[in-house]
């Protein structure tokens, strides 16, 4: 390489020393966070009230009861659900798809409150044709149509979750597995799902994070669950601290969730760090 050429290279850009203004952005922020955080501790420990605790503290273990098993229930449901979605959503019939398409597109794009009053109130006008059928029975109680609104909602997020997970796999893996004699069930079930399950892990954990926090709306339809016991016990202490323990609890569920899924991961990609 001649002198002209070797002038003629750029040299990459040096790395930022010292302090740039992303990092100083980062500790003003972690400051404000950790002001707040002893901020609430200061506040919960000078207005500690062992009478309210002693008094309430079982009704917030059984609106956590109440949260953890309407998400659980409504998960699997929905789970069970997304499978013939997310198979109408790849299937090469348009009507299949255009259906699934639609669903999908409904419960995407509109809020969870407005799907939830949808079920909790719009059902109640049909009382008559639901008690012809059996079905008011199961509808008439606000968890209920909680579970069922909520099944319906999450079915939607986690198809297209299976959906994009299935088609993340390349498609060399079915023509292996085609090669070998195995029929297409086999080749979903054996090859190509345990690929698709290690990327769709983390949005289905994701999901799960959001169905929690997006539980607290059921309170409004009268369900006791975490929110629905916080409201209720401000509503006869006015102690704003009900509302405290309340967003700690949810943390809490949070973060055991969030480190669930990364444990999971961790064990099930371990053939991929080596």
């Amino acid at each position: 390489m001649s002198a002209v050429d070797i002038t003629a290279v750029e040299k990459p850009p040096e790395p930022p020393r010292g302090w740039t203004k992303a990092r100083i952005t980062g500790h003003v922020l972690l400051a404000l966070w950790s002001l707040l955080g002893l901020g609430l501790v200061w506040f919960l420990a000078t207005s500690w009230n062992p009478e309210l605790i002693q008094k309430y503290a079982p009704g917030y273990f059984s609106g956590i009861a109440i949260t953890l098993k309407l998400v659980a229930i409504s998960c699997v449901v929905g789970a069970l659900l997304s499978i013939p979605l997310a198979y109408m959503r790849m299937s090469k019939n348009t009507i299949l798809s255009a259906i699934a398409y639609a669903y999908v597109y409904f419960f995407r794009g509109t809020p969870l409150l407005a799907q939830t009053f949808l079920i909790y109130y719009g059902l109640g006008s049909f009382r008559p044709q639901l008690e012809m059928v059996g079905l008011w029975s199961f509808f008439r109680e606000a968890f209920n149509c909680a579970v069922f609104a909520f099944a319906l909602n999450t079915a939607a997020y986690q198809a297209e979750i299976l959906r994009g997970a299935i088609e993340s796999v390349p498609r060399g893996q079915w023509e292996g597995a085609a090669s070998l004699g195995l029929h297409k069930l086999q080749t979903l079930r054996r090859i190509i799902l345990p690929q698709a399950l290690i990327v769709a892990l983390r949005p289905y954990g994701n999901e799960v994070i959001l169905m929690i926090k997006g539980s607290a709306i059921v309170a409004i339809i009268t369900v006791y669950d975490l929110m629905g016991i916080t409201r209720l016990t401000y509503s006869r202490t006015f102690d704003f601290q009900a509302y405290i323990w309340a967003a700690i609890f949810y943390l809490v569920m949070v973060e055991v969730l969030r480190h669930a899924i990364e444990w999971i991961e961790q064990r099930i990609t371990r053939h991929l760090r080596r």
